[in-house]
Parts: C-alpha cells; sequence; structure tokens
C-alpha cells in the first residue's frame, strides 16, 4: 500500500469516527476531508472540487427545486389529511395504504419534505384512531425510504451513484433500473411492517400532558416580587438578576391585567406575580436576595400553562434547515418566533437548562409556548420550501392550488418521460424543469435557492473527493483485491452479497451518501478484477446505502420521526435489524437474478 492510499485509508477512519459522533455536521466532514485530501497532495484541487460540477450533484440540487415546487401547491397536504378517513374505518388497511401513498410519493420527489408533511397528520390520525403515534412514525419513515429505492430520482444516493458510474466511463443508471428490484424490496417491506414490524414497535402512548412528556413541573413556577426587590422599577432587560437566574418571564400579571411574553423594556414593579421558565432550586437559593415569594408550582399541561393569548408548540427541526447545529440564541428565537423555549427534548433526554446555548440537531422538538396571534405566521413559514421545522400540535396548511399542481406535475411526468427514452439526461430535464415553473411563476429565483439543501450538496461534493482519492491511490483496488481473496472462493454471489453487508453497515453510522460515493469505487474495481458487468455491484451498493433502518441516525427522515414519536434507540434497532437482514438475504439472490453478471 502506497503512502496515498495510506493517508487516504487514515482520512477515511476519521470521516467514520466523526460521522458517527456528529461532532460536525456531515456537509462540514465531507469538506473537511476534501480539504485534507488536496492538502496532503492525494488529490489536486480541481479533482477536490469536482464534485460540485458533477452531474449528479447538479441533478440534486434541481431535483430539490422541483420537490419544493410540488410542495408549495399543497397537494401532499390535501392528500395527507385525507388518509385520516381510511384510518378511523380501518386501521391496518390504514397503514398499508400510508407506506404505498408515502413509497409512491418518495419515488417521484425528495423524501424529506414528505416525512416533513407527514408527520403532524400521521399523530394526528393515530390520536383520532385511538392509537399511539409510535405505532405509525417508524413506518412512515421506512416507507420513504422503500419508495426512494424504485426510481432514479427517489434519493439523492441513486442519483449519486449513477454520477460516480458515468464518471467512470460506464452507462448510467436509467430512470427505472432500479425499479423492479425496489418494487419487489417495498412489497415485501410492506407486508414485514404489517404483519411482524407493528408488534415490534413500542404502544407508547404519548401523554397529552406536556409536563409529563417535557418534565415541566420542576422548571415553570410562579413568583411575586415584594417591596424593595431589586426587581422593582427595572427592565426586564437590565436585571442581573434575570440573567443569573437564566429565567425567562412568560406572563406578568398585575392589578390591571395580564402582559404574555413580555418584551425585554418591560418594566417590573413590586407586586407583579411573575410566570417563569427557570430552575425551581435556583429560585428557592436567591428568595431572599431578591425578595419573592414562591408560589406552587404551577400546573402544566391544561389551561393554566398556555393561556387565551398564548399557545403551546412543539417544534421538530427538520434536517439540513437554518436551525440545525444553531443554538437559539443565535436564532433570536424569543424575537424572531415570538416565543419562549420551555424545553428542548435531543435524543433520549429532555434539556430544561441553558436552552439559548443548546446546538440544535435535526429530530430536535423545542417546546415553546408562543403568542396566539403569531401562530398563522408560524404556520406559513412551516409550509415553505426551506421549513426550518415541523409543527406538531398545530394543523399544517392545506390550501390546495391546484392549477400550480397540474403544472408541476406535467414538468415532473415529462421529465420522467424524457429521460425514460433517453430523448434527454435527467440533469438538464431537471434544469430545464425548474424553468419553465420560473418562467411560468410557480417558483421565483428566490425560492429556487432557499429550495436548495445545500448541506446535501456540499455533502455529495465532499464525499465525491474521497472516491477520486481511492481511485487515484489506488485503496479501492486494494480493498477489492482483498475482498476477493476473502469470498472469492464462494463465487461472484457472495463477493456481491459482502458488499451489501459491509454498505449497509456503513451507512448505519454515517451518512447514506458518503457511504455510497466510498462503496461504489470499490464496487467498481471488484468488479474489474473479476471481469463482470459492474452494474450487478453497484446497484447492490446503492440499495444497501439506502436500507437503512436500524439506527435513528443512518437516514434523515428516521433521526425526524425519533423524536416526534418519542422512541428509544433500541426501538429502531428491534424493528430495523430484522427488516435489514430480510432485505440482505433477498438482495444477494435477487440482484443476480434479475440483473445478471
Amino acid at each position: 500500500m502506497g503512502i496515498d492510499a495510506a493517508i487516504t485509508l487514515a482520512l477515511i477512519a476519521l470521516a467514520l469516527v466523526l460521522f458517527a459522533t456528529e461532532v460536525f455536521s456531515v456537509d462540514l466532514v465531507a469538506m473537511l476531508i476534501m480539504a485534507a485530501l488536496v492538502l496532503t497532495g492525494v488529490i489536486t484541487p480541481q479533482q477536490g472540487v469536482a464534485g460540485f460540477s458533477n452531474n449528479a450533484t447538479i441533478t440534486v440540487a434541481f431535483m430539490f427545486v422541483l420537490s419544493a415546487a410540488l410542495l408549495k401547491t399543497g397537494a401532499l397536504q390535501a392528500l395527507a389529511y385525507r388518509l385520516s378517513r381510511i384510518f378511523r374505518k380501518n386501521y391496518n388497511l390504514g397503514i398499508v395504504m400510508m407506506m404505498m401513498l408515502i413509497a409512491a410519493i418518495s419515488a417521484m420527489i425528495n423524501n424529506t419534505p414528505v416525512v416533513a408533511v407527514f408527520i403532524p397528520v400521521v399523530i394526528q390520525i393515530a390520536y383520532a384512531s385511538g392509537q399511539p403515534p409510535t405505532k405509525m412514525l417508524i413506518p412512515l419513515s421506512y416507507a420513504s425510504i422503500l419508495g426512494g429505492m424504485c426510481t432514479l430520482i427517489g434519493t439523492s444516493t441513486n442519483i449519486l451513484v449513477s454520477g460516480i458510474a458515468e464518471k467512470n466511463g460506464l452507462g448510467g443508471f436509467s430512470m427505472f433500473l432500479l425499479t423492479p428490484l425496489g418494487l419487489i424490496q417495498l412489497l415485501a417491506g410492506v407486508l414485514y411492517m404489517y404483519f411482524f414490524g407493528i408488534r415490534l414497535l413500542p404502544r407508547q402512548e404519548k401523554s397529552a400532558e406536556v409536563a409529563e412528556r417535557f418534565g415541566l413541573h420542576d422548571y415553570l413556577t410562579e413568583i411575586e416580587l415584594l417591596k424593595g426587590s431589586e426587581l422593582d422599577g427595572v427592565r426586564i432587560m437590565d436585571s442581573s438578576l434575570v440573567k443569573e437566574l437564566e429565567m425567562d418571564i412568560i406572563d406578568v400579571i398585575r392589578r390591571e391585567g395580564r402582559f404574555s411574553l413580555p418584551p425585554g423594556d418591560f418594566v417590573l414593579q413590586a407586586g407583579d406575580v411573575l410566570k417563569i421558565r427557570c430552575d425551581v432550586k435556583k429560585v428557592k437559593a436567591l428568595k431572599e436576595r431578591a425578595k419573592i415569594v414562591e408560589d406552587a408550582t404551577l400546573q402544566v399541561g391544561g389551561n393554566s400553562l398556555a393561556e387565551k393569548n398564548t399557545t403551546l408548540l412543539e417544534l421538530v427541526v427538520t434536517a439540513g434547515s437554518a436551525f440545525e447545529n444553531q443554538t437559539l440564541r443565535n436564532l433570536d428565537f424569543r424575537r424572531k418566533y415570538r416565543g419562549i423555549p420551555l424545553a428542548i427534548r435531543h435524543r433520549d433526554e429532555v434539556l430544561h437548562e441553558h436552552l439559548y446555548s443548546v446546538p440544535l440537531r435535526a429530530g430536535d422538538i423545542i417546546l415553546a409556548e408562543v403568542k396566539a396571534h403569531y401562530v398563522k405566521e408560524l404556520k406559513q413559514l412551516q409550509s415553505g420550501r426551506d421549513a426550518p421545522f415541523v409543527l406538531l400540535s398545530e394543523e399544517a396548511l392545506t390550501d390546495f392550488n391546484k392549477g400550480q399542481f397540474l403544472l408541476v406535475a406535467a414538468v415532473l411526468l415529462t421529465l420522467i418521460s424524457l429521460a425514460s427514452l433517453n430523448v434527454l439526461s435527467i440533469m438538464m430535464g431537471a434544469i430545464t424543469g425548474v424553468l419553465v415553473l420560473i418562467l411560468s411563476r410557480v417558483l421565483s429565483m428566490k425560492e429556487m435557492y432557499q429550495a436548495i439543501n445545500w448541506k446535501i450538496i456540499f455533502l455529495l461534493a465532499g464525499s465525491l473527493s474521497l472516491g477520486e482519492a481511492m481511485k487515484s491511490s489506488g485503496l479501492d483496488l486494494v480493498i477489492a483485491e482483498g475482498l476477493i481473496e476473502k469470498l472469492g472462493a464462494w463465487g461472484p454471489v457472495a463477493i456481491l452479497s459482502g458488499l451489501y453487508l459491509v454498505t449497509s453497515l456503513l451507512t448505519e453510522v454515517m451518512s447514506n451518501n458518503a457511504t455510497a460515493a466510498l462503496l461504489a469505487p470499490i464496487a467498481i474495481a471488484t468488479s474489474a478484477q473479476l471481469e463482470l458487468d459492474p452494474m450487478p455491484f453497484l446497484i447492490a451498493v446503492t440499495l444497501a446505502a439506502s436500507c437503512s433502518f436500524m439506527t435513528p441516525i443512518g437516514y434523515q427522515t428516521n433521526t425526524m420521526v425519533y423524536s416526534a414519536g418519542n422512541y428509544r434507540f433500541l426501538d429502531f434497532f428491534k424493528v430495523g435489524a430484522l427488516l435489514n437482514l430480510f432485505f440482505w438475504l433477498t438482495a444477494t439472490f435477487l440482484i443476480p437474478m434479475i440483473y445478471g453478471f
């Protein structure tokens, strides 16, 4: 192994650790690895940035815009709410219909916004049908993954591997190359969830009491300011005591009335009763100094918490949104979104302290008390193309623009038809389709820029440089030879099976796109060593990279439903491990049968 191959291997190991630990965001990790490869001389600067001009990267960017255009029409929101009728009549039929519907939509557009639209609807359907949301949210995420495997444009992973194949002088994927196996896997996945998966999911009733879900009893209280209190006559923003307590004043009750979510320049007075979010222990410790009287802890989760002019909202941070990797302080949350954060659910824990300095991640839930008149604006923000969050406590907008929907649907169908007939490449079809929608004023140029998930674009570009380094350093051949040496005695089917298994395991701890970019060059090198058609090996990598069912961090949609359903990490493993094993076995036999060597 040469020095360049050794450097590349060391950087791959570092990338795996960083992806798994989430120390940095996945796009930053990809760019750091790209810079390291260039600085160490493994690849040239031109090779390092070539990923930005790759057909796959450009195609994915414009497919994000087409997905946003469809979302803007309100068609998905309107369709989502019709599901509730089926669930009320027959819950089991509803699960099958929901999974098939989500899969069909995800086969055509990016699945992250699809899941974002359906999360609050599915939760409401669960309550209406008397079922816990835990029985429905993981199937929602899995259905979007299964649907994405059915067509070239179903997920960015498919487009990425196709682009890598083209760059290596091989034929790219046709629009429906993955469809035969994808449909079989989809049907098998739906049947598995119907007969087995749902039974393995926890029947965890999501309490209607916000206090129980977020553990608020010790963090919301009422205090009364006495005469001589250092808070008397002081603006909220100037009070050192408020800063030391790190408390938020939700309400001020005076003789003349109630002041909800008072601004920073609001002047406090003796006799005021303050409803605050704060660690009650701190309040007790500073009671004498502040000259306050502490009341009993508030009853929360009922009308006594959210008054008539305020409302409680649960906001799920969406993958790749402006909220991700930011703090509430950096976002200026209180002023910009007219709300006070009460708690943040992060993975398996609920945070109550230092809320303004907690870095947010995809799937986190922010519980906030918001001025009632501002809820409509938050709903509108949620329905936008670059929605930073999903509202769980309020219904989504369902306005449906039929004219815009028909135009967007026509553009998508035309794109698919032309690409299927090889009249137009998928990249040029996506670009042309976006231009048609902009000229038709369905989208503006500003909306186009906002629709693109730049995090995924930078991740793709950086990951492609890693694949380039493997090829130029010869590391792909070294790994391919090792794979053949270990499994070659059992034939090409065993080698394909091993490649699928490695990809499947890696994608559970790192980005699916990064996994595909890492393993696709190895698949090509392995097929070259065996003098076989590379297509079956590339298909194995493509499908395995998307089949992330065992962990909530392997795929964006899993991360989104993780906190929304209040799942545990083990819940995904119990259901997903069997599904991963089943898909590995079926892929091992079906890929050679359908695509041959």
